[in-house]
């Protein structure tokens, strides 16, 4: 008897096909040079460039409209979508909070990939920083003693001391990325019960990253950071391990 696991080939073609239709559109927003806010041609219009139905290319519009590649506004049309890195959070939380089930692979992982983005980057962002942004950078820090004097978490301070670090390079895609990245580190410290941490160790991490960017030692700044993540890492272990 087959598995019940096994993909029937007619269910694995229509999924092949629904796949390339997306891709199909993709590359005609692409060929018309269509921009975010841009709108779409109208359903039927679609369905004779691409040569499909409609109901199959609903099903195709339905994927690209949860993927954030388009917006369907009921009532106005479809349209190019501005940038939404909602649908990626939102996949990365599920699959951090579902790997804390099994040994946490995969939130250990998303650690190492932020602290790579974090650390390869220091140096780069203390070259260009200015006396402005370091003044920023050490008002989130001093926040963050602030709070952790009083035993209150400072989740907020910490994700703003986090991108005041890398103001400096004015990229939009990193700030958004590192956003994504605190939005799935914030549940993953919820799912593990992390409040009882020592919050003035904590801001003390933070205080010796930003000791090391005021005298600008690239070196020493990613060392610290990746203390910091070192620390989150050995959270996440503890929780899994229980």
């Amino acid at each position: 008897m087959p598995s019940s696991n096994i993909v029937p080939p007619a269910r694995f073609s229509a999924q092949a096909r629904l796949r390339a239709l997306q891709s199909d559109i993709m590359e005609l927003i692409l060929d018309r040079e269509l921009e975010p806010g841009d709108a779409l041609p109208t359903e039927n219009e679609l369905c004779i460039a691409l040569g499909v139905g409609r109901n199959t290319l609903r099903e195709s519009l339905k994927v690209l409209q949860a993927l954030g590649v388009i917006e369907i506004r009921h009532g106005f049309g479809m349209f190019v979508a501005p940038s939404n890195f909602e649908a990626l959070a939102d996949g990365l939380i599920f699959r951090a909070r579902l790997s804390l089930r099994h040994h946490g692979l995969e939130a250990l992982q998303l650690v190492d990939v932020r602290q790579a983005l974090e650390s390869g980057l220091i140096g780069s962002s203390m070259d260009l920083i200015t006396a402005e942004q370091l003044a920023g950078i050490e008002e989130s820090v001093v926040r963050m003693e602030e709070l952790a004097a009083a035993g209150e978490s400072f989740v907020d301070a910490d994700s703003d001391f986090h991108s005041r670090l890398f103001e400096p390079l004015n990229n939009e895609l990193l700030l958004n990325l590192l956003g994504v990245f605190w939005k799935v580190y914030r549940r993953i410290h919820t799912e593990t019960g992390a409040g009882a941490e020592d919050l003035a160790a904590v801001a003390a991490l933070h205080r010796n990253v930003y000791t090391a960017v005021a005298a600008g030692d690239k070196a020493r700044a990613a060392q610290e950071l990746t203390r910091h993540f070192d620390g989150i890492r050995r959270r996440i272990s503890d929780a899994v391990a229980e």
